[in-house]
């Protein structure tokens, strides 16, 4: 994008764009594409321009799932973005790579560390993907086929050809992949709760003047005409003094549900600093436990060439397992 300098001094000067839709870009959903070409416009903006209706694909009314495909051209309006914030985007994020589960032709699979965001955008300028292509200039393409909340660790596939980008997602759209995470809960998890089947509702918390509140989820009726059905599978996986280790499973992936669904039956994760409980979590913090224990252990899926069910498992990270240690009973 180019930063021309208007009548106001440090702000770039926005006009209308086209832009056409290129082989390597087909098939990837619309705000990904855009987040590719609008470096440095806050993630909240780019959805609010698709939602307003002044992004337009082929001059028709698009949503932020929509698909784009090569050829297709696409019109971006008018956006200013501050000449500091242009600079900051311009600059490349440092080059890194993450332990490897697994890598083929077609994809990869990294263990992601609790902390780190898998993409720029929410006052975070990188992610994993933006380093991964730093550490890798030769790469054709490299893009992620599905998300992990950033304070999450464990398993995450990125595509390296825009084929297996659109096969995977399409398996995750049909829930045809398995998802288990660990989740350290507070109290006792009962036995008897193994299927939480609750709508969820996203909604924004009130924000400062012209700047969107933080994004947040509510468990809600089947009625709420905005909520989507959410299914969470949980099992026991170990009884610990106050707390309970759940192997989790997700039959749908809607932002936050794990958290959500597990917080609003008493039973928040550990150090989620959104929906959990704030005084168990500064005892944690007291104990030298300074994250949330959510981490993304199993993933099933059918490689996108040879259609081979692939299993992948991520062990605990240290810190985790070692909090686990200290919070078992001892017999």
């Amino acid at each position: 994008m180019n930063h021309i300098i208007g009548a106001k001094s440090g702000v770039s000067a926005p006009a209308v764009k086209w832009l056409v839709v290129d082989e390597d870009s087909a098939g990837q959903r619309l705000d990904n594409f855009l987040m590719r070409h609008l470096k440095g416009v806050p993630k909240t903006h780019v959805y609010r321009i698709i939602r307003s209706g002044e992004v337009r694909i082929n001059k028709g009314r698009c949503s932020a799932d929509s698909r784009v495909e090569a050829g297709d051209e696409v019109r971006l309006p008018p956006v200013r973005i501050s000449d500091k914030v242009a600079e900051k985007a311009a600059k490349p994020a440092p080059s890194r790579e993450f332990p490897l589960l697994l890598e083929d032709e077609s994809l990869l699979a990294i263990d992601k560390p609790a902390g780190v965001a898998v993409h720029g955008g929410s006052g975070v300028s990188f992610g994993v993907i933006e380093q991964l292509r730093q550490a890798r200039p030769q790469a054709k393409l490299l893009e992620l086929v599905h998300r992990l909340d950033r304070d999450t660790s464990g398993i995450l596939l990125v595509a390296k050809k825009r084929s297996a980008l659109k096969h995977l997602q399409d398996q995750f759209r049909e829930r045809e992949t398995g998802k288990t995470y660990l989740a350290l809960v507070q109290g006792e998890w009962p036995d008897k709760l193994k299927v939480i089947d609750q709508p969820l509702h996203k909604f924004l918390l009130p924000g400062k003047e012209g700047v969107e509140g933080e994004r947040r989820v509510k468990v809600t009726t089947p009625e709420d005409p905005n909520g989507m059905r959410s299914i969470t599978l949980v099992k026991v996986s170990e009884r610990l003094a106050g707390a309970t280790l759940l192997e989790v499973t997700i039959k749908t992936g809607r932002t936050h549900q794990i958290r959500v669904h597990l917080a609003s039956n008493g039973h928040p994760i550990a150090g989620d600093d959104k929906y959990g409980d704030f005084e168990w979590n500064k005892n944690l913090q007291k104990q030298g436990f300074k994250r949330m224990f959510l981490h993304a252990w199993r993933l099933q899926f059918n490689h996108p060439v040879s259609a081979e069910r692939v299993a992948l498992q991520a062990p605990l990270p240290p810190e985790l397992q070692q909090h686990i240690d200290q919070i078992r009973p001892h017999v």
